[in-house]
């Protein structure tokens, strides 16, 4: 039997918005069959329609009872229900797929009662012992229920608040969502596609168009009055109407009920007195108070931001940008010692701005008419005293600058303090702490973990390193193949080079990284197309494999591109954007409940060329490094044996591989080998579960000889191989499968795990104190020595 997508019904996707503004009541039997058509099955992992299918079930869901409070409430009823039948059954598979839509409908709902806030604590109370990764998720979801309970209403408010960045003087966080799609992947049809559904989802449903800070205020007010306040107390409709009516004077109830909000959460009390006060005042002018229904308070969408992410395209200045620009960092005080000043001199520095300047202003390049040495300069300036001198630098570096010349703007070389080296650690001392925790850290005891590193959520319970406080979150989500990835990896690892050379965002903003898998369609034309290497087999590799670790990211995710390449050729038929915005939906849905990272290893590589004249490369890579020799990319896979053995170039080119052999007993030994080949693959993504392991697969195609006892070992496990060749003849590296990334003329390369810049920079600092002990000492060996980049997904890995 065929099963049939949604969207392939245009006239249903015009008419998801329900009538009036408020949903019809969905009945519990029709919602205890939705919630069994969106559970995932055994069959979805090789069933790419069926998981389409249930992503599109599951948006369909939220979207029908977000709007009605009477629907909402009875989703969380039914859901809290299949989570005990779930716990009775011992079907683990659905419990986190039911707590996560259990919990993003109990954020949205206008009123919980005590006896259901009790039912869904117990389960999540009950989760902690279970193993990983039920327990990090039920430790988290236990705390916010806790705090939910003693405090309704406060996750929707703070959610809106951070994600909206209202303007308030009791909450400083911020976040943000930038959505990175990589143009090779991304034609301009599907970016229209992607730019029309984030502009869709800020639109309003009233005649007023774009909802204003306002709006998202009076949302705020009405659903943490609802909240708090039982139906008998409170008359949504009313304070609906008051509200509305209210104008610019919500603002003020706005921060009255933050006040509230905020001294509750300090103080651990209870101010629903204060609370009934306030409702009164708002609904004193138009009628007395008195119980009547709830209104729907929906949650809108995060603010994103929709980047081609192009050559042009500085992640860590499109950061900089929006923390400097953040209403935040006017309203509540980041530091109050002179790290400060000079965090904003270094930011100034590196953008080539001076501090008077907007950060919007174009970098200019300065050129010096001197050597830069003090008795260089001309004699006129030895005449003047010190603020002469500055004026007429200042005044000669504008001339300069209009006439086309080019002057030296006055600096000081900021070296890293014992501060910014502890810092930028802390992230790295966490993510030790869980490894070696969950046993992932691999060689001591003589056990190797079984599956890549990674850790399912922020494990407070074993974390002896707390977490600083950052006001500012960036979510940045990559959108393409495994390329964008590569692309991703590198930029980390620069983002943390740079943060080590001098502190600035580290401190400031927490990065959350995630990712959508899109494969390229042969359809559809990119203007970078051209310039890349066919992709050889899974485009996708990285998402497959979170795909198979993690099955509600394999119903809500990994299919989300043949979602938006079907959008697309919806758009062109239709001449006209849908609207209700879906895409934005499902980003919006990840990056609130997706917060359990899965961690990859960045792997460096030194690269050493033919020429002697050309400097030696050093780059990183994620997902795969291929090997090439040109001379034998013509030769057809079809040649005779005959012609095998009388031409020694169809057996490839001598290399000599040294390389230390992974195996699972910890037990690591060194091994070299000289052998013939064509060509290399090397992976860090399994391709299957039995291969799961914490190391590069390499993979050539060779002829042993004939010699008996000779015996050529085609697959290679290992995290540090050193590949030369051994005859004239050079080869070609393609990182991440870009052709972007490619280095021709090769001599020889070295594989090694990415040192994190933060360990570096600690060691570099116990050096300067060391009598050539180079053995870890202090901070340094709590550190996990490797970079990782997080992916976040709903689970992490389930085993």
């Amino acid at each position: 039997m065929t099963n049939t997508s949604p969207w392939d019904n245009p006239s249903i996707v015009n008419n998801m918005d329900p009538t009036g503004g408020c949903s019809p009541t969905v009945s519990e039997p029709e919602l205890y069959r939705r919630i069994q058509a969106i559970l995932p099955k055994d069959t979805d992992s090789t069933g790419t329609q069926d998981c389409y299918n249930k992503g599109m079930l599951r948006w369909t869901l939220h979207k029908n009872v977000k709007n009605n409070p009477v629907s909402s409430l009875s989703l969380v009823w039914v859901l809290i229900k299949e989570l005990e039948k779930a716990e009775r059954w011992d079907c683990r598979k659905n419990i986190i797929p039911l707590l996560h839509t259990l919990m993003y409908a109990l954020i949205q709902t206008a009123y919980i009662p005590d006896e259901l806030y009790k039912r869904v604590y117990g389960f999540c109370k009950r989760l902690l012992t279970y193993p990983q990764p039920y327990s990090t998720i039920g430790l988290s979801y236990t705390r916010q229920i806790k705090k939910e309970h003693s405090i309704p209403g406060l996750t929707y408010q703070r959610m809106v608040i951070a994600e909206q960045r209202l303007k308030n003087d009791h909450y400083p966080f911020q976040e943000r969502v930038f959505v990175l799609a990589d143009p090779a992947v991304f034609s301009h049809s599907l970016s229209k596609v992607l730019t029309d559904d984030i502009e869709a989802s800020v639109l309003a449903s009233t005649a007023s168009g774009f909802i204003t800070p306002l709006d998202h205020m009076c949302s705020v007010v009405q659903h943490s009055l609802q909240a708090s306040l039982s139906p008998e107390q409170c008359n949504g409709t009313r304070l609906a109407r008051a509200l509305k009516d209210m104008g610019h004077d919500v603002e003020h109830y706005f921060q009255e009920v933050l006040a509230v909000f905020e001294q509750c959460a300090e103080e651990s009390v209870t101010q629903r007195s204060r609370l009934l006060q306030l409702y009164q005042e708002i609904v004193s002018d138009t009628e007395p108070s008195s119980s009547g229904a709830l209104c729907d308070c929906p949650l809108s969408n995060p603010e994103m931001n929709f980047y081609l992410w192009t050559e042009e395209l500085d992640i860590w200045r499109e950061l900089s940008k929006w923390f400097r620009s953040s209403s935040a960092s006017d309203e509540f005080s980041m530091s109050q010692d002179r790290d400060q000043d000079q965090d904003q001199d270094q930011v100034d520095f590196e953008l080539g701005e001076s501090p008077i300047e907007m950060p919007s202003e174009a970098r200019f390049s300065v050129l010096s008419s001197d050597s830069g040495i003090e008795r260089d300069l001309p004699p006129n300036t030895d005449q003047l005293i010190d603020g002469d001198a500055f004026s007429a630098t200042c005044e000669q570096g504008k001339s300069d600058q209009e006439s086309g010349k080019l002057s030296r703007k006055g600096c000081i070389r900021l070296r890293p303090t014992v501060k910014d080296g502890v810092a930028l650690m802390q992230d790295s001392l966490e993510e030790h702490t869980c490894l070696t925790v969950e046993g992932l850290s691999g060689g001591r005891g003589g056990q190797r973990a079984a599956t890549l590193q990674r850790r399912a959520g922020s494990n407070t319970m074993h974390n002896s390193f707390p977490k600083q406080q950052r006001y500012f979150t960036a979510r940045i989500v990559a959108m393409g193949d495994d390329r964008v990835l590569g692309r991703l990896a590198k930029t980390y690892y620069f983002y943390r080079k740079r943060e080590a050379r001098r502190l600035f965002l580290t401190m400031k903003v927490n990065l959350q990284f995630y990712y959508i898998p899109i494969s390229p369609c042969k359809s559809h034309h990119s203007p970078v197309k051209e310039n890349l290497n066919p992709l050889k087999g899974n485009p996708c590799t990285l998402g497959s494999y979170l795909g198979e670790v993690d099955p509600w990211y394999n119903s809500n995710i990994k299919n989300l591109g043949a979602t938006i390449t079907k959008l697309a050729k919806m758009q062109q038929a239709n001449s006209g954007p849908t609207k209700d915005p879906f895409i934005s939906d499902i980003i919006s849905y990840y990056v609130r409940l997706g917060q359990q990272p899965v961690y990859f290893n960045i792997y460096f590589v030194k690269l050493t060329f033919t020429s002697m004249t050309k400097d030696p490369a050093e780059d990183v890579f994620l997902t795969h490094l291929e090997l090439e020799f040109p001379d034998f990319r013509h030769i057809s896979a079809s040649l005779k044996e005959k012609q095998k053995k009388h031409s020694s170039e169809v057996c490839g080119a001598m290399v000599s591989v040294n390389y230390k052999k992974v195996t699972l007993s910890g037990r690591d030994t060194d091994n070299g080998l000289s052998v013939r080949m064509m060509g290399a693959q090397i992976c860090a993504i399994p391709s299957s579960e039995a291969d799961d392991l914490n190391c590069l697969a390499l993979v050539y195609n060779a002829t042993a000889s004939k010699s008996k006892g000779n015996t050529v070992e085609s697959k290679i496990r290992t995290n540090n191989i050193k590949i030369r060749s051994l005859e004239s003849r050079s080869f070609t590296v393609t990182l991440d499968r870009d052709g972007r990334r490619v280095y021709k003329d090769v001599q020889s390369f070295e594989i090694l795990p990415c040192l994190d810049p933060g360990y570096r920079v600690q060691k570099s600092m116990k050096s300067k104190f060391s009598l050539g002990d180079e053995r870890d000492a202090g901070l340094s060996k709590y550190m996990n020595k490797g970079l990782h980049l997080p992916i976040n997904t709903f689970a992490g890995i389930i085993n």
